[in-house]
């Protein structure tokens, strides 16, 4: 999703580039299977999971070693609740649920730009955004059972699409900073760092003690914070010098139809079919929309 923010159009892209940009997608799928698998705590979770990543990412990626400052405080705060949210909800909901209600963040985005960005509301916009609302209010629709892996599925809808509020705020930060930047600087790797780095200072207070975990549950964070985090993010930073912010977009929508594809293969769980209606109007919503902006242009 980072895409709408780093990617560039240009000719040269090649498929190891596209390859790097689906890999990473299929990394960030796995982290509602993952998550419910683990049997830590949500706030375990979060914290380990966002220190991990935030180690890994100071060690792979050399960008977000430069260019820290106060400015990235406010993005790493939408970043960190984005992040601690997205655990919350896979623990309490069904994980299409929640990468689906978090993907309908472009929502909030157009809302918010004419505020914080001054970007200006279009006519596409507006059917845009009643698209994903519609979409959004199908997951409030009818009844929703618990489920052994979703024991709370309407408190997990609602911290759900707060997770897309904060991460169309942590989109709308990147933003931001990308135009305060100085020439040839990119903040969001130094962004994305500091924000699991203060997520996992939040989380850690209710994280600890420890009372009991499993070796597969040091293994299924360690995971989650090497490779469904930063090693994904690593893979997107490369993939997006090259492939264009259409194709990347496109290429990054296998994260959200994976996702419920791994919970239903590793934990049987299925979404309601409201939920499924509403997923695919949000899904299909992004696709439209982004090739709609490429129309737009030509």
């Amino acid at each position: 999703m980072l895409s709408s923010v780093m990617a560039h159009d240009t000719a040269s892209a090649g498929t190891a580039d596209r390859l790097q940009v689906l890999a990473a997608a299929f990394l960030f799928s796995t982290g509602g299977a993952a998550i419910k698998a683990c049997t830590l705590t949500s706030w375990q979770i979060a914290a380990s999971r966002a220190g991990i990543a935030a180690v890994a990412l100071l060690i792979m990626l050399p960008a977000a070693r430069r260019g820290w400052s106060l400015r990235l405080l406010p993005v790493a705060a939408a970043f960190a609740a984005t992040t601690l949210l997205f655990v919350l909800c896979n623990k309490l909901t069904t994980a299409a649920s929640t990468i689906f209600l978090q993907a309908a963040a472009p929502l909030y985005i157009v809302l918010l730009g004419p505020l914080l960005l001054r970007e200006r509301i279009r006519r596409r916009d507006l059917v845009y955004m009643a698209a994903l609302a519609t979409g959004m209010v199908l997951f409030f629709v009818g009844e929703q059972p618990a489920a052994d892996t979703a024991p709370h599925p309407v408190l997990g809808n609602t911290l759900a699409a707060g997770a897309g509020l904060c991460w169309g705020l942590t989109i709308i930060g990147l933003r931001w900073l990308g135009r305060h930047a100085a020439t040839g600087e990119d903040p969001s790797a130094a962004a994305v760092v500091s924000g699991n780095l203060l997520a996992c200072l939040i989380a850690l207070p209710f994280a600890l003690p420890v009372v009991s975990s499993r070796p597969a549950d040091w293994l299924l964070v360690s995971f989650l914070g090497v490779f469904q985090i930063a090693v994904a993010y690593v893979f997107l930073t490369r993939g997006v010098r090259r492939v264009g912010a259409l194709e990347a977009s496109l290429l990054l929508l296998l994260e959200p139809m994976l996702n419920p594809l791994w919970a239903l293969l590793v934990h049987g769980e299925r979404p309601g079919p409201w939920a499924a209606v509403g997923g695919a109007i949000i899904i299909l919503a992004t696709a439209v929309n982004t090739l709609a902006k490429r129309w737009g242009e030509a």
